[in-house]
């Protein structure tokens, strides 16, 4: 922790952050036309999950998205009644299902990706100065560093 900055710094830090990253999300579900597909962020995550991981386990999936098996198993459930993914023993282990996109899921996922980007693309020309983009790339690197975060793991 820096040396200027206490717990009650740090908490407001965090609110902020939380903050910011939850009306970044919903503006990039708002641009990327989410809300048309019926489909919960949630859903989308692992439908997006299954898209580049696939074929995988609902196992793999909930390690993946960091949810439990059985918010994975509602997800999966829900994408599966909706003709998105399907589902196939696993040639390795029979016990097991694969999970893969069906193609109209691939492209839906890639419809929305890209509109997320594209809108992130204008709004970083908009509102960065190009002698701020060496902070938003700073910036992404600590997300990425908080996102694989174990704060329970004594090393932080």
């Amino acid at each position: 922790m820096n040396e200027n900055h206490g717990p009650q710094q740090s908490a407001a830090t965090a609110q902020r952050l939380n903050d910011a990253v939850k009306r970044l999300r919903a503006r990039l579900r708002a641009e990327s036309g989410q809300h048309a597909t019926g489909l919960t962020a949630t859903q989308l995550g692992v439908l997006a999950a299954v898209v580049r991981e696939g074929p995988v386990t609902a196992a793999r999936l909930a390690a993946l998205e960091h949810v439990s098996a059985q918010s994975i198993a509602q997800s999966l459930a829900v994408l599966k009644a909706a003709g998105m993914i399907h589902g196939e023993p696993d040639p390795q282990d029979g016990r097991k299902k694969l999970m893969t996109p069906d193609p109209s899921a691939t492209e839906l996922v890639d419809k929305l990706l890209a509109g997320r980007a594209t809108f992130l693309a204008r709004a970083i020309d908009q509102v960065v100065a190009p002698d701020e983009r060496k902070d938003v790339e700073k910036a992404i690197e600590l997300l990425e560093r908080l996102a694989e975060a174990d704060p329970s793991d004594g090393a932080l």
